[in-house]
């Protein structure tokens, strides 16, 4: 059985995400895209369009000296325009070390990524490791 396009669509962000393709992923998302990040750290909120979550993206890899990884290991779609894309993050930090699940919660509207709820396992651990 052939994957769900929406399945696709996310599989193919990731991938641009741990190669650092970020034109692949603008191209992913709508141009009015939000994520929203958990925890109370100076990456947490809500980041608002593409240039925005690009940056963020930007961000993360510099503070972590491009040790950031993502990696996925599941998706699950409705086909209504959902996407949960369950993954391993790992990243180094100013002497710390972080390895934890997480997941977003994808909304695609036609081809495009229009809004991405991320959770994680820890939200503690996650607000240590960005302070």
């Amino acid at each position: 059985m052939a994957e769900h396009p929406h399945m696709q669509l996310v599989r193919k962000g990731y991938e641009a995400f741990e190669r650092g393709d970020m034109d692949t992923l603008r191209g992913l998302m709508a141009s009015d895209c939000t994520q929203h990040v958990p925890g109370s750290h100076p990456l947490s909120g809500d980041h608002k369009g593409v240039d925005e979550i690009i940056r963020m993206y930007g961000r993360m890899a510099e503070e972590t000296d491009g040790t950031m990884r993502a990696e996925l290991r599941s998706l699950m779609a409705d086909g209504r325009g959902h996407v949960v894309a369950v993954h391993h993050f790992s990243a180094d930090r100013k002497g710390r070390h972080i390895e934890e699940d997480g997941a977003i919660i994808f909304r695609i509207v036609g081809d495009k990524a229009t809004d991405l709820d991320e959770c994680v396992a820890d939200i503690d651990a996650a607000d240590e490791f960005w302070k």
